[in-house]
């Protein structure tokens, strides 16, 4: 099965209930599939083929949606891009991936007048944010025809997806039409979404978070796109449009519960939220479950290389933990979904027994084919018929997983991943900088803050302004240090090794202002 075959069927089956709801108005999803098939001639008007590349510079918007659905429709594979990213890390991946076209809102139409993205600026389809009888974006639409499916294979790639945002670490995540439907039955099969419930899509669409919504495609569910979240939007969102599903990060739903907007709309159509990147304090679902009571809370664990979810907490077994007192299972990332097999290993490739720590590998229909050019990074990971995650957990005798550590070092702030090694690299580019080393540290409002402890170069003064300001011009602002130490040495391994271990010990309970 292909993802246009999912489009065709709704248009078919639920031809006249809206697809989506929206400020510009409610689209049935006969209606829809009109604007997809129509988007997919625009992307071929311009030149686009079957394998082709096209890169999405948009906020949440059922124009992205209608745009992602339009490339999976003609087989041109859409590349999100994280608009938070600078304009030099936005050029590495264009080049990576070889886009031929930008499809950009005009609110990032500024982004491509950096010199670092001049040759993709004559290669620009201006999307604007609303409708309206002066928009360039629907009058092409208007003007195109629709075009015919392309007749593409299950394993052919439907979306790219990066994981990180400098040359180092930048990697394409290869997505099949099978991976992502695959995931969206797994996903059906334990969580109950139906036919007539309302998705909100809140997680930003360049993140692979997003794709958990392509149930509520396969379900026929309606879609309301929140363009950013704040409290207060989507509290609004939920009372304006009835939502009754969201999947969110527990940064989110801490911002949501302390907001006193959360309580001056009727949220009470909710009935089931999906959290991830990090389990909750018990008094945080706790909070959820007096904000919205009878919610079916589920928590999931997953990769953008798993498209994207692995494993599910689900509610009943959250609920029981609540009621039972006994809320050791809330650290748990839950089971794994079915057609999904886990299995923990030694350094050696052992499998290891319950109770036991070590890597976290998985196969299944949902697991990616593999990276964008990296060979080495392919043969790495994707070996033996296994994912080979970098994060490290264990199994409990009832097999639910838990997470003891990220191996890969990456640090989840917000719900963004950020790995260290980048931020590194950038603070390495200071003339000042003898040593750095970047850490998670915990964070009430983000989950994880990240925290840079350096070493300055013999007779160099450094202030922590100096060195956001420098990271300011080299990486995106969810990526910058807020936290700083200067100290004299990193704590080191026999062989020579930042004892990383160590400085999260030192400094996990670091809180404001930077250290000097």
């Amino acid at each position: 099965m292909i993802l246009p075959s999912v489009l065709s069927e709704n248009a078919r089956i639920h031809a006249r209930r809206p697809a989506v709801l929206d400020d510009d108005g409610m689209f049935t999803w006969a209606e829809f599939a009109d604007r997809v098939a129509r988007a997919a001639g625009i992307l071929r008007h311009l030149g686009l083929r079957r394998g082709g590349r096209f890169a999405v510079l948009m906020r949440n918007s059922f124009r992205q949606a209608e745009l992602l659905w339009a490339g999976y429709w003609s087989g041109i594979v859409p590349v999100p891009i994280n608009w938070r990213l600078s304009p030099a890390e936005i050029a590495v991946i264009l080049e990576d991936s070889e886009c031929s076209l930008v499809a950009a809102e005009e609110e990032f139409l500024p982004v491509l007048d950096s010199p670092e993205l001049s040759a993709w600026r004559k290669q620009v389809l201006r999307v604007e944010a609303t409708g309206g009888r002066k928009a360039e974006y629907e009058a092409l639409l208007a003007a195109a025809a629709p075009a015919a499916v392309e007749p593409v294979l299950e394993n052919d790639d439907a979306i790219l997806l990066y994981t990180g945002g400098t040359t180092g670490r930048s990697k394409g995540v290869r997505l099949s039409h099978r991976n992502i439907l695959a995931n969206a039955w797994q996903i059906g099969m334990v969580s109950g979404i139906r036919t007539g419930d309302v998705y909100s899509h809140v997680a930003p669409m360049f993140h692979s978070a997003d794709l958990h919504g392509t149930v509520g495609f396969l379900m026929g569910c309606s879609h309301v796109y929140l363009p950013q979240f704040t409290p207060a939007a989507a509290a609004a969102s939920i009372e304006r449009y009835r939502v009754t599903i969201a999947h969110w990060v527990p940064t989110m739903i801490r911002m949501f519960t302390e907001a006193a907007d959360s309580t001056r709309h009727d949220t009470s159509s909710l009935r089931m939220l999906f959290y991830g990147s990090s389990p909750m304090p018990v008094e945080w679902v706790r909070a959820v479950c007096a904000l919205f009571p009878g919610i079916e809370l589920f928590h999931c664990y997953g990769l953008t290389e798993t498209s994207p979810l692995l494993t599910i907490l689900d509610s009943a077994s959250l609920r029981s933990c609540l009621e039972s007192g006994d809320t050791s299972l809330l650290k748990s990332a839950g089971r794994p979904l079915p057609g999904v097999e886990l299995r923990i290993l030694d350094g050696d490739g052992r499998s290891l027994p319950p109770g036991e720590k070590g890597e976290i590998v998985v196969r299944g229909p949902n697991v990616s084919k593999g990276y964008l050019k990296r060979d080495r990074e392919n043969a790495e990971v994707f070996r033996d018929g296994w994912f080979h995650t970098g994060d490290v957990g264990r199994l409990d005798e009832d097999g639910y997983l838990f997470l003891v550590d990220r191996k890969k070092d990456m640090i989840i702030t917000g719900g963004e991943n950020v790995y260290s090694s980048e931020v590194e690299a950038v603070l390495y580019l200071h003339p000042g900088v003898s040593e750095a080393a970047v850490i998670g540290v915990p964070d009430d409002r983000y989950g994880e803050a990240l925290f840079a402890v350096i070493v300055p170069r013999a007779g160099v003064t450094l202030t922590a302004e100096e060195i956001i300001d420098h990271c300011r011009a080299h990486i995106g602002g969810y990526k910058i240090p807020r936290r700083i130490a200067f100290v004299d040495a990193l704590p080191r391994t026999a062989v020579g090794k930042v004892q990383k271990a160590a400085l999260r010990a030192r400094y996990r309970v670091t809180q404001g202002r930077a250290l000097g």
